[in-house]
């Protein structure tokens, strides 16, 4: 099952990259500048200078990376930095921490290791730039971009991607961190704390829109109950996923798409998409990176052992609560046929795989209502 698991990863990835090849543009960039926000999903090294445990600043991450540990959480490209390429800039976004005054009118990365939507999210391990925070770092920028050059309409052709909302959830709701309390889920029940989550996020996108930008791409979550950590974290005894996280995932995704429905009535001269992550890993149409079948449990038979398609992360992690690579350890030979560097993240062919699908969706439930490609045709 591991070699067919493998196997199907490959073919995956190159039926992504063949469906993919025509929109790739080498010269000219599609858009005149791209803009980053998120978590850990998308950090390219924002928060190697804080005082924090989200760091990826070492070896084994960044292993199959041209510029080796730079504090991007997989052994490669994130799927922020593929679709940049895509796109058609020829660098890799800058940090926030690190964009120049020559950089910054191409675009910023504010992503941030442990970031929420919530202030107080991943607090427990240390700093980390909140979604609000990210907003107030953007607007600094804009403020210099004035400065450059007076004419910030170009802004409006800019796409703007935010994958947030996974530490929401793991690092806050459904968190045991020894030493801190996290009390959202005493106080409310999953419907209403992702209520909670919807309205703050409306604010901060305001925020956005107010500061040019039109063209937004937002990531639903995937899915988080089936991760190593989680997996191991609840001793799910062979189960594949843990039923309370993979719900609250579906509640989340579903607000948001509700959310991107209002955003576009409210603001017509904008647009606003959502990108279903869980649909692109899913099984459909042999475009997957999840085992294509699993063992059917029976009166006569125990249910199998799921975790060893899905609890497996590339490199060595300390325990069942940890999900970071141990320093300097040797990641797997599979990272082209695995799906998780680490025990939270995904490895470079998973993220082509979300990328690819992100920029033109192969299935209509991939995206809703815009792929990312069909942003970049809308003119203001």
């Amino acid at each position: 099952m591991d070699s067919d698991f493998g196997l199907l990863i490959c073919i995956t990835c190159l039926m992504v990259l063949l469906h993919f090849r025509n929109f790739v543009v080498s010269n000219k960039p599609q858009v005149p500048c791209y803009f980053i926000f998120g978590d850990s999903l998308f950090d390219a090294g924002n928060n190697n200078q804080l005082d924090t445990k989200w760091k990826a600043n070492y070896p084994p991450y960044g292993i199959d990376f041209p510029k080796g540990h730079t504090g991007r959480f997989t052994n490669g490209r994130t799927t922020a930095d593929i679709i940049g390429q895509t796109l058609g800039f020829n660098e890799f976004i800058p940090t926030y921490a690190t964009a120049t005054d020559d950089q910054i009118s191409k675009g910023v990365n504010y992503a941030s290791g442990g970031a929420g939507i919530l202030d107080k999210t991943g607090a427990h391990n240390g700093d980390r730039f909140s979604l609000y925070k990210q907003m107030i770092h953007h607007n600094s920028t804009i403020s210099r971009i004035s400065r450059i050059q007076k004419n910030t309409t170009f802004l409006k052709e800019c796409i703007y991607v935010i994958n947030i909302g996974m530490n929401d959830y793991i690092n806050n709701y459904f968190a045991k961190a020894p030493g801190y309390r996290y009390d959202s889920s005493e106080l409310l029940s999953t419907e209403d704390y992702t209520d909670v989550l919807m309205v703050q996020y409306y604010r901060q996108l305001k925020v956005l829109y107010n500061l040019g930008g039109r063209k937004v791409a937002l990531f639903g979550l995937d899915q988080l109950g089936c991760t190593p950590l989680i997996v191991k974290r609840w001793i799910l005894k062979g189960r594949p996923c843990q039923l309370l996280v993979s719900d609250a995932v579906y509640v989340f995704n579903n607000k948001l798409k509700t959310l991107v429905e209002g955003l576009n009535k409210d603001k017509p001269d904008a647009r606003f998409t959502f990108i279903n992550t869980t649909s692109i890993l899913q099984e459909k149409k042999g475009a997957t990176v999840t085992p294509p079948s699993l063992p059917i449990p029976t009166k006569k038979k125990k249910l199998p052992d799921y975790t060893k398609y899905f609890a497996r992360s590339c490199c060595p992690v300390k325990d069942k609560d940890d999900w970071q690579c141990i320093a300097d350890s040797v990641p797997c030979p599979t990272r082209t046929t695995s799906t998780f560097f680490d025990s939270v993240h995904p490895t470079e062919p998973t993220n082509i795989a979300i990328a690819t699908r992100s920029y033109k969706a192969l299935l209509p439930t991939d995206v809703y209502p815009y792929d990312i490609h069909q942003l970049t045709e809308v003119k203001h």
